[in-house]
C-alpha cells in the first residue's frame, strides 16, 4: 500500500479524545489538529515530542485535513492508522502471504454475518466453501521483538471471536489474521494482563476450531507493505 500523496512530518504535542492529535509541523512550526483513526489506547505510541507523519487530504468537506499515519517509536516506524489493515490483509491474501488461506476463488469485504456483525473478509473457495477472516491491527510492543494484542479492553473483539466460533460450528472455516504494523517484531502474544476476557475468548475460539495467523509489515513514509509471517506464541 502506497500513500497517495507525500506525508507531512511533525512533532506530536498530544493525542486526546481518542480521535484527535495536536502536531507541530516541521515545515513551518504551525500547530494543527489531525484525525487519529485509532480507537485503542496506543500504549507506547503517543509520547509528546515523537516524530510523526501525516497525510493531507484535498477533500474540501473534511473538517480535519490531516490524518496521522506513522510514528517513530523504539527506533522504528510504526503504522497507527487502523483504517488500513483490512486492505493490507486483502493484498497479502491475494499475494499468498498467508499460505494456509490460499486457494480461494473470490474475496469480499465487509459481509454481514452473525448477530448484526460484519466480517472483515469473506473468502469463497473453488468448492464453494466459506472462510470468515477477521483482521486485527497490532502495534503494541512492550518487550523488544514481541508484538501484543490488544492494547486496551475490547469487548467487541471477544464478541467477534464467539461469532466466528459459531461459523465453524456451522461447517465453515474461520480465521483471525493479526496485522503487525511495525517491522521490529518477529513474535506476537496476547496481552492477557490488559484484557483477560479477550484472552479467554481467544482460547475458547481456538478450541472451537478458529484459526489464527499473524503477519508483519515494513513501514516507510512512502507506504506500508506486508512482508513476513509473525509467529504467534501460545
Amino acid at each position: 500500500m502506497k500513500f497517495s500523496t507525500p506525508l507531512v512530518s511533525g512533532r506530536l504535542v498530544k493525542r486526546y479524545k481518542r480521535f484527535l492529535a495536536d502536531v507541530v509541523l516541521d515545515e513551518d512550526g504551525t500547530e494543527i489538529t489531525a484525525h487519529c483513526a485509532n480507537p485503542g489506547s496506543m500504549l507506547g505510541l503517543k509520547e509528546p515530542g515523537s516524530r510523526v507523519w501525516l497525510s493531507l487530504s484535498d477533500n474540501p468537506n473534511r473538517k480535519l485535513k490531516y490524518s496521522w499515519e506513522v510514528i517513530e517509536a523504539d527506533g522504528a516506524l510504526v503504522g497507527i492508522n487502523t483504517a488500513h489493515p483490512n486492505g493490507l490483509v486483502e493484498d497479502a491474501l491475494k499475494a499468498g502471504m498467508v499460505p494456509e488461506l490460499n486457494g480461494f476463488a473470490s474475496l469480499r469485504r465487509e459481509v454481514k454475518y452473525g448477530k448484526n456483525s460484519r466480517i472483515d473478509i469473506l473468502l469463497e473457495g473453488t468448492d464453494g466453501g466459506l472462510t470468515y477472516v477477521e483482521v486485527k491491527n497490532v502495534h503494541l510492543m512492550r518487550e523488544p521483538g514481541l508484538a501484543e494484542f490488544p492494547d486496551s479492553v475490547t469487548a467487541r473483539g471477544a464478541k467477534h471471536l464467539a461469532e466466528m466460533s459459531d461459523m465453524v460450528a456451522e461447517g465453515h472455516r474461520a480465521a483471525m489474521v493479526f496485522l503487525v504494523q511495525r517491522p521490529d517484531c518477529e513474535r506476537m502474544a496476547l496481552a492477557r494482563d490488559i484484557d483477560p476476557n479477550y484472552g479467554k475468548a481467544f482460547d475458547a475460539a481456538r478450541k472451537a476450531g478458529v484459526e489464527a495467523y499473524a503477519v508483519g509489515c515494513s513501514v516507510t513514509v512512502e507506504g506500508i507493505d506486508v512482508d513476513k509471517p509473525v509467529r504467534i506464541l501460545d
